[in-house]
């Protein structure tokens, strides 16, 4: 790969991706990837400096005017080009996911493929981006509107989905004319870097998309930079509500998805073994590393003895190991930090009073033993009161409670500050019904444990999971990444009025 070369200590150094090619820049700091399932450290990645970033700026601003002018049919044809050469290089892709994430190769492969998804909406710009028109809205008046692109914006990304979520970003911003500076996770890094030398591949001109690694140092100047229209970012809470803040502060368009402590509600009339083989993969798939992950299981009133007892059995199935085994279910989270942190809240859990049902500290791996395992975890009769259940863990652990009615389940998933995603799982069409339509949360599933909204629809949450109007990707990323303009004209007939003073009206 071009953007990475081995260092005297047999290390690979990864910098950055600036028009069009690898780019060193002024990096004199360095972060760590490792390789979660070893503990191992195969690379290192240049941490950007405010000049680095600056430069990628420049790259797109300077790139913005003539790519905003190319006909969105001859962008289209880009996207087409890059859809199959991510189609082409899907195993690597998924490949560079797992070596540096974790998470087992069949799971990380469908993280790339969702991702695909939105190239695949990219598509179609030249459709979406049609405006409308009014003929003779006054008499030899027309009227019509269009949506024009922003000029440079941003993106700052996860290090839980490096090829998915900034492909709901940067396909989209980039086929409705913008340019793009790309900030993935540090954590992470090659798939996004991979990525770029794809899109340069599929004949995109260089400077319209481009990669800078970095930290806080590298965030802070893409916010504060006033040659930057838009960011959009998904990360934590805290993280997203600084995000949102300054760059608002800093006149920018801002979209930030934040946390989520995504509850699944089990009635008792659900199919118990669906509903516990949904909860197994919904809570420990990707080691609970997603923000679409169910964390609290609500059962109502008898469903919570015959779903406990299912769920331990299911989770004493689970086959803990590396991502590149096929027969793993769970692979280790992301760094040793992570999962020490994680682990920290099972210790909390056990001090608040929950029952710790299943305890998956302590996990090992045979061969694997520096690895950054967790084993699953499942907690029973916590309440709502506990930090177990109010904060977001982001970890195999699965927090029980149980609701006396209906009525007390929907209070509880509406009284907490999250409202991401959540599921109800019943055979009964009026409970669904209404649980849909009381429920203050963006994305529901009505037996679907994780409602992830396809490409063409739009991802976002409620309440503290975002700040900013509108949400990811579909119709929604298209209103972020262009604005409205509406044009109404005359064609002069000879007939002179005079000037008029009053407010134009219609006649």
């Amino acid at each position: 790969m071009s953007t990475a070369d081995k260092s005297s200590s047999a290390i690979k150094t990864i910098t950055h991706w600036v028009d069009g090619k690898s780019f060193q820049g002024e990096s004199r700091r360095w972060g760590t990837i490792f390789n979660p399932a070893t503990g191992e450290q195969p690379s290192r990645v240049a941490l950007a400096t405010v000049g680095d970033v600056e430069h990628a700026i420049a790259s797109a601003q300077a790139a913005f005017p003539a790519w905003s002018r190319t006909p969105v049919i001859r962008r289209a044809r880009v996207m087409f080009k890059f859809k199959e050469l991510v189609e082409k290089h899907m195993d690597e892709l998924a490949a560079l996911v797992t070596a540096e994430h974790g998470k087992v190769i069949t799971d990380a492969r469908g993280s790339v493929q969702r991702g695909l998804e939105v190239v695949e909406f990219a598509c179609g710009m030249p459709h979406v981006l049609k405006g409308e028109f009014s003929e003779q809205v006054a008499t030899g008046v027309d009227s019509h509107s269009m949506r024009q692109a922003l000029g440079v914006c941003a993106g700052i990304t996860p290090f839980n989905f490096p090829a998915m979520v900034p492909m709901w970003m940067f396909p989209v911003a980039i086929a409705a004319g913008n340019t793009f500076v790309l900030k993935p996770s540090e954590k992470d890094p090659s798939c996004s870097m991979r990525l770029a030398e794809l899109l340069t591949e599929a004949g995109l001109p260089d400077g319209v998309l481009n990669v800078v690694n970095g930290d806080k140092e590298a965030v802070d100047t893409l916010l504060s930079d006033p040659r930057v229209a838009a960011v959009s970012f998904v990360g934590s809470t805290p993280i997203a509500n600084y995000i949102y803040e300054t760059g608002a502060r800093n006149g920018k368009r801002v979209q930030a998805l934040g946390g989520a402590k995504n509850h699944m509600v089990v009635m008792p009339d659900a199919d118990m073994d669906q509903a516990a083989d949904a909860l197994i993969g919904a809570a420990y798939g990707s080691a609970g590393e997603r923000c679409m992950a169910i964390s609290v299981a609500v059962a109502v009133g008898e469903a919570g003895d015959a779903l406990r007892e299912k769920l331990v059995e299911r989770i004493a199935t689970l086959k803990i190991g590396p991502g590149v085994d096929p027969t793993s279910d769970m692979g280790p989270l992301v760094t040793a930090e992570h999962r020490d942190k994680v682990s920290s809240y099972v210790n909390l859990g056990v001090e608040e009073g929950a029952e710790l049902v299943v305890d998956g500290r302590g996990a090992k791996v045979e061969g694997h033993e520096n690895g950054f395992f967790l084993g699953a975890c499942l907690f029973d009769h916590a309440r709502p009161d506990m930090r177990i259940y109010k904060e977001e863990i982001f970890g195999p652990v699965l927090t029980m409670l149980r609701a006396e009615d209906f009525d007390q389940a929907v209070q509880w998933v509406n009284d907490h500050e999250f409202g991401n995603g959540t599921a109800i799982f019943t055979r009964d069409g009026d409970a669904a019904r209404e649980y849909v339509s009381r429920i203050q949360v963006g994305m529901v599933g009505v037996n679907v444990p994780i409602p992830v909204p396809m490409a063409f629809h739009s991802f976002g949450g409620w309440k503290r999971s975002i700040f900013g109007d509108m949400a990811v990707h579909g119709e929604e990323g298209v209103r972020f990444y262009t604005r409205l303009k509406t044009v109404t004209t005359r064609w002069p007939s000879g007939i002179r009025e005079g000037a008029q003073f009053h407010f134009p009206m219609h006649r």
